[in-house]
């Protein structure tokens, strides 16, 4: 089956490498979207569309942004995937990491590979908007790019023609991307067949009550719902009040919908995300 998936970045960045590991049996498109609201439009304006989003990073934490943007888009969590994020240090080919004078990548991307740096501290670190468009940047000047470098994935030096000069150079070699796949409610069967869901992802608000995240939570337990995450993010335009996005996991499914139905008289628009299977770990 062919898929067309939107990623944000370029072909080679990480979003491409986790859309590729999660559909590895089926053969992929990616379409590269600039930003994160725009891969959400993409999907929402083709049906036949799917999406791969980060949402949450070991060392980074959540991006935050994504939280809202997949609320209000009204597609479907329908899959994830746990991504381990490795670095390489990129080139034109026939050079050694001596030849390098500077690397280009993200600030993040720059961030990780830190102790790899201070110990090659003839490379100036630049940064870039992109790990994979760095790469590709120093594939299209040719060679008046020498002694320039990307750092990114080997996907990316696959794709543009680099040479790997030093591979997985990132410092913490526990470091996980986790991404979301997203689609349009009518396709949520399709893309469901076959699969088990375990896992459930929704958000609500809460009054201003003493003790009612704690009776949401209390409530949860007791149903045997494993709470794996909650992010509370403030309410534009409503001092002190926040939303909850939750991720849990269950068993049980029916215990786990009789949760939900017992804490919706605690809560304020509840929306349940998704419900879908536990995604595997790519290292």
């Amino acid at each position: 089956m062919k898929r067309q998936v939107a990623i944000q970045g370029v072909a080679g960045c990480f979003h491409d490498i986790a859309a590729r590991a999660y559909f590895k049996n089926d053969e992929v498109e990616t379409v590269p979207c600039n930003t994160f609201r725009q891969l959400f439009d993409s999907v929402k304006n083709d049906q036949q569309m799917i999406g791969i989003v980060a949402i949450e990073n070991t060392i980074a934490g959540s991006l935050l942004q994504n939280h809202n943007l997949l609320r209000d888009s009204g597609l479907q969590i329908v899959g994830e995937h746990k991504l381990r994020i490795k670095q390489n240090l990129v080139a034109l080919p026939g050079q050694k990491v001596d030849d390098i004078k500077e690397a280009y990548s993200h600030p993040i991307a720059l961030m990780q590979c830190k102790e790899f740096l201070n110990e090659h501290s003839h490379i100036k670190a630049v940064e870039s908007e992109d790990t994979a468009l760095s790469a590709k940047l120093i594939a299209e000047e040719g060679e008046s790019a020498r002694g320039k470098a990307a750092i990114c994935g080997e996907l990316a030096a696959e794709l543009y023609g680099l040479e790997v000069l030093a591979k997985s150079i990132e410092t913490n070699k526990h470091n996980f991307t986790r991404f979301l796949i997203v689609t349009d409610r009518w396709n949520v069967e399709e893309m469901m067949m076959g699969r088990c869901p375990n896992k459930s992802s929704f958000v609500f608000t809460l009054t201003h009550e003493e003790g009612s995240l704690a009776k949401v939570l209390s409530i949860l337990s007791y149903y045997g719902l494993n709470l794996t995450k909650i992010q509370s993010l403030p309410i534009m335009g409503r001092e002190w009040e926040y939303q909850f996005y939750v991720d849990l996991k269950f068993s049980n499914y029916l215990k786990y919908k009789q949760g939900v139905d017992a804490i919706i008289p605690l809560t304020k628009d509840l929306i349940i995300l998704g419900e879908y299977e536990e995604g595997e770990q790519t290292i």
